[in-house]
């Protein structure tokens, strides 16, 4: 019977040493931050990268007016050495993405790329007096406009009537 005390023993030990790792995994769990929503993006200022992309870029550089504050600019860039790529990324009011991208590479393959392999659905839609292509993917749906020197793609996870507001609101420097 001397074997049966020790087993005891050794149940008795290991469940007060698991008792004392749940407790502690619950002050940590207490102190670490656990805010479920989403972080808040930065908003960007796009004036000058804007200013130097138009200065630079051999097409009209186009960025939206009179969007509400709701939309939130998150990112920008112009690489020039690329094609003249622009890029100009905003949170949506709904919390969706939606991208602004121009270029003077290859349509199709800008295409392809900036929509992540969205196909052409072969509808369009009239938005602002221009005729825009409608695309659609399995990560992105994207309305794209193809002029001679340029092609101009709204994109991202957004609802067809998010990007065409977007397309709606692009200026450039001569309109």
């Amino acid at each position: 019977m001397a074997g049966t005390n020790s087993t005891q023993k050794s149940a008795r030990d290991m469940i007060l040493s698991l008792g004392l790792i749940l407790l502690a995994a619950g002050v940590i769990w207490l102190f670490i931050p656990h805010d479920g929503s989403e972080p808040d993006l930065k908003r960007v200022d796009y004036r000058v990268d804007l200013l130097t992309a138009r200065r630079a870029a051999a097409y009209a550089v186009a960025a939206p007016e009179g969007l509400p504050e709701a939309w939130k600019p998150t990112s920008v860039r112009f690489q020039g050495e690329e094609f003249d790529a622009w890029h100009l990324g905003y949170r949506a009011p709904d919390g969706e993405y939606v991208a602004v991208e121009q270029s003077t590479r290859k349509p199709v393959v800008f295409i392809e790329d900036e929509t992540q392999g969205a196909e052409e659905t072969g509808r369009t839609q009239q938005i602002a007096g221009r005729t825009w292509t409608r695309y659609e993917g399995d990560r992105y749906d994207a309305l794209v406009l193809e002029d001679e020197d340029s092609t101009t793609v709204v994109t991202g996870t957004a609802s067809f009537a998010r990007l065409a507001e977007m397309a709606g609101a692009l200026r450039t420097e001569s309109d």
